[in-house]
């Protein structure tokens, strides 16, 4: 499989989407629709988007109990996205479940991968906040294993991380990185970052980028910036 840079749509309302996506006269991004655009527009941004001809990772990170995050999955299937995700925190049998439900009745489904700690995390905040005492690379390394048990195609991760995710589940286990940012540009709130070209050079399969291309002066001269240092 590819590697490929996905934009995060983070937008509040389907006119802003559409205004930012209109930019785009060649080549279709690998969009992400986060939380944020979702509530405020619901499953019908989804389907215009891909009616569009722009692969669709929706990211919703859920977390409840098995039975709830498996019949959400199964509501989520029908909206035709290429890849969606959960958070690893919810066990592997949530996991499991989630996978289950994903699944159509053709054996068909999207990609579906684990977000392992948060960009925003570090180990000064997971240690007073979650009480979790483990060094964070190794807390990501677990969470990633057990995204691989439950049958899983992947995680979210920090590009810092990649590399040793493929070491500990297989050069095939997808590595989807946020926390992306060019080398001259503000890294924002982010902890845990690296440029698109480090990201390649570490692993890396997808590269998720917001701002340093929607809050661009010129986001199709940043998109392809992107391009060409992690996938050309």
């Amino acid at each position: 499989m590819g590697k490929d840079v996905i934009i995060a749509c983070d937008f509040d309302s389907a006119e802003k989407t559409f205004a930012f996506l209109d930019k785009f006269t060649g080549r279709k991004p690998f969009v992400k629709i986060g939380m944020e655009l979702y509530y405020a527009e619901g499953p019908s941004i989804v389907r215009e988007i891909k009616k569009r001809g722009h692969k669709i990772f929706l990211d919703l990170k859920l977390h409840d109990i098995p039975n709830t995050v498996k019949k959400s999955m199964a509501v989520l299937s029908r909206l035709d996205v290429d890849m969606t995700n959960l958070h690893a925190a919810g066990t592997v049998r949530m996991m499991e479940g989630a996978l289950e439900g994903l699944t159509r009745p053709d054996g068909t489904r999207p990609l579906l991968i684990a977000v392992t700690q948060l960009t925003s995390t570090d180990q000064e905040s997971m240690e007073k906040d979650l009480l979790i005492k483990e060094p964070i690379a190794d807390v990501v390394m677990h969470y990633a294993h057990n995204a691989k048990i439950a049958g899983l195609d992947g995680v979210v991760c920090s590009p810092l991380e990649a590399g040793k995710v493929h070491e500990t589940c297989g050069e095939k286990f997808l590595t989807v990185t946020p926390g992306v940012r060019f080398a001259d540009g503000d890294i924002g709130d982010q902890k845990r970052v690296m440029t698109p070209a480090e990201a390649k050079r570490i692993g890396s399969d997808y590269i998720v980028v917001g701002r340093p291309i929607t809050a661009a002066d010129d986001p199709v001269a940043a998109y392809e910036r992107c391009i060409a240092e992690f996938v050309d």
